[in-house]
């Protein structure tokens, strides 16, 4: 039987991620998800930057789920935390991280999902009037993602920050609303990133809790703790002409963070050799 068989998993969420998580989570590995309808999961920081987040992605959702098992009693808890910024490879193009996280208190056990997806209508736009923010609704995917209207990028007021706008007339009426506060004849007009407003971010929570299912499938070879995941890489495939070292992965480090056993699979890429244009004597 494994680890989480029959074992019921506080979900820390109020935005309706169990649609994403639960079905995985609960077919993989027969895990029984609960979500605690009071826990303000806010407080560790909102899309709209009214609360800023607490500390980094990882921290959040480690907080999240931490704060469930204290709420709940439980010893089992998941949450999840995204981000939005300009990929690292393609600076032009926003890109979505999400973080699954899973935490056992009872076996001393955490393991993390992970999704990186440049497959996002995470965008903003200033405007002044509502054609303006009906063509940049029909851009984003509007009225299946939901929108954001404040009445500056920088506003903390909850009267001048509209979230989860679901049709045109909504739109209308907030654009309405948030151009009467401003006091530059300019607002603010965002995509709505809660997941429950924006389907293609559920997506990629789902993606990093098929992520999280397959690290917690691997299981460490001397102690059979589930997520014996990557630790590290050891550069230095050989060249295919001189032998010398290149600065291609020639393993993959894996460690259990139960018992400490470390394993290397060597060649990860299928290669054994690199090719002399990576070679820095071959190709100086």
């Amino acid at each position: 039987m494994h680890l989480f068989q029959d074992r019921v998993a506080v979900l820390a969420t109020m935005h309706r991620k169990e649609e994403a998580i639960a079905p995985i989570l609960e077919s993989e590995f027969g895990l029984k998800i609960q979500v605690p309808h009071d826990l303000n999961t806010d407080r560790f920081g909102t899309f709209t930057r009214e609360i800023a987040r607490s500390g980094d992605q990882l921290e959040a959702a480690r907080k999240k789920a931490l704060a469930a098992i204290e709420h709940t009693g439980l010893d089992l808890a998941i949450a999840s935390e995204g981000s939005f910024a300009p990929h690292p490879a393609f600076p032009m193009l926003p890109c979505n991280c999400e973080l699954v996280i899973l935490i056992d208190t009872l076996n001393d056990l955490e393991v993390i999902g992970e999704s990186v997806s440049t497959d996002t209508n995470f965008n903003h736009r200033s405007v002044v009037n509502f054609d303006q923010a009906h063509q940049f609704a029909i851009e984003v995917g509007f009225p299946e993602h939901k929108l954001v209207v404040m009445v500056n990028k920088d506003a903390t007021d909850p009267a001048d920050i509209l979230k989860g706008i679901a049709d045109f007339d909504q739109l209308r009426e907030a654009v309405s609303i948030a151009l009467a506060r401003s006091t530059t004849g300019t607002i603010h007009i965002e995509t709505d990133m809660r997941a429950m407003h924006n389907p293609t971010r559920m997506k990629a929570i789902a993606q990093a809790t098929h992520d999280l299912a397959e690290k917690l499938k691997q299981c460490c070879p001397s102690c059979s703790t589930p997520g014996f995941t990557l630790l590290d890489v050891k550069r230095g495939l050989p060249c295919d002409w001189c032998g010398s070292p290149t600065d291609l992965v020639l393993a993959q480090i894996y460690r259990c963070q139960k018992c400490e056993f470390e394993q290397d699979e060597l060649y990860p890429d299928g290669k054994q050799t690199a090719e002399p244009m990576y070679c820095p004597c071959c190709n100086p």
